[in-house]
């Protein structure tokens, strides 16, 4: 009975940092012989339903993964030049309208695509538009009796929060998993062009492509995309999900003008090596190395240089160049950019407005390859 208690005592502090309300955490637990006994079993029977099962059938073999260590949840055969047959996930979020949102690759290549809800209905679904470069996507079914889910602001979430994962491993239908939020703003990996992925140890397979990563209050908090995967292509603890900050933004584009449009500010950027950090005087290491500036682009115009190291972009530190270009690729065209850089050992700050970019006749590779040629750290 000791033992059980201070089980319950810790499992409540758990609760209380993590920010549920009293009356929410007055609905979780159960009460069985006369004891309280925690559970998620409330909060998932209010946010399953907004959770559906993908299945997509076409003609079309989708790309391979970029890196073959890592794996896509897609959870489907390959066979060449016949029927491929595919699964997924996707999640509801807006039931007036019939919109949900799921990843790119999930759907890629599909000729038919049927949602099926918790409930069984099954309806055929239309895509409204798709973001290959940050793999995610927005398709449309027939708004009737449907249950949206409600986005949390993921720029709030903390590493150490728990957090459930819902999906459709493997096509068995759907699954809940728990875990916490094992790191924060991982880049770098190679599974997308634009990534900024929350990390999870909770338990994601192939078919949770698309599915819902939670916060116990039951709010979107990232869409689960790819996995480390073992030898056998199985879970093993790291799971990375699209936060819901940046699915907002993709999203709303998405349904608005069917594409997005990423502003851009006309720079080529790299990570600083050991040797440049201490040449640029960085005191922690972070930010991007600026390589080449195209000529009349918004940084251009901004001031920036070749050899400035951009240490923030609108008060958020640049930790990488990958940081930085997914910083820069959630922003939208014409997004004001406020920028903190180091020239010299002095520190500036400079401001423009993202937009499009033309290069010269020459081309920004041909600037690239001269810059190379004069950049050798000896």
């Amino acid at each position: 009975m000791e033992s059980y208690k201070n089980t319950l005592s810790i499992f409540l502090v758990l609760i209380s940092l993590v920010g549920i309300s009293t009356p929410a955490l007055a609905k979780l637990p159960a009460v069985v012989n006369g004891q309280v006994l925690p559970s998620l079993a409330d909060m998932l029977e209010r946010v399953t339903p907004s959770v559906v099962n993908i299945s997509t059938k076409g003609n079309s073999t989708p790309k391979n993964v970029k890196d073959p260590v890592y794996r896509h949840f897609f959870g489907k055969t390959l066979p060449a030049k016949k029927q491929v047959i595919g699964t997924g996930s996707g999640i509801i979020i807006d039931a007036t309208n019939g919109y949900i949102v799921t990843n790119a690759h999930v759907i890629e290549g599909a000729g038919k695509i049927i949602v099926t809800l918790k409930d069984k209905r099954q309806f055929y679904a239309v895509v409204v538009g798709t973001d290959l470069k940050a793999d995610v996507a927005v398709i449309r079914i027939q708004p009737e009796r449907l249950i949206a889910m409600r986005l949390a602001k993921s720029k709030k979430i903390r590493v150490g929060d728990f957090v459930v994962a819902i999906g459709n491993p493997y096509g068995l239908g759907q699954s809940v998993s728990s875990g916490i939020v094992s790191a924060l703003g991982r880049t770098g990996l190679g599974i997308e062009d634009y990534e900024d992925f929350i990390q999870t140890d909770a338990p994601i397979n192939p078919g949770n492509s698309g599915g819902a990563l939670v916060n116990l209050r039951g709010e979107l908090i990232g869409i689960n995309t790819a996995i480390l995967g073992g030898k056998n292509g199985g879970n093993v603890g790291i799971g990375f999900a699209i936060p819901s900050d940046m699915i907002l933004n993709i999203k709303e584009q998405l349904i608005q003008n069917g594409q997005v449009e990423r502003g851009q500010l006309g720079i080529e950027i790299q990570d600083l090596r050991p040797e440049l950090v201490k040449v640029f005087k960085l005191p922690n290491g972070r930010g991007a190395l600026i390589s080449s500036v195209v000529s009349n682009s918004p940084a251009d115009k901004a001031g920036i240089k070749e050899g400035d190291v951009i240490t923030k972009l609108n008060g958020k530190i640049v930790t990488s160049s990958s940081n930085l270009k997914s910083m820069i690729g959630n922003l939208r065209m014409n997004s004001k950019v406020d920028l903190v850089y180091m020239r010299n050992g002095f520190l500036k700050r400079s401001s423009t407005l993202v937009g499009q970019v033309k290069a010269d006749r020459y081309g920004l590779k041909a600037q690239l390859a001269k810059h190379k040629e004069e950049s050798v750290v000896k």
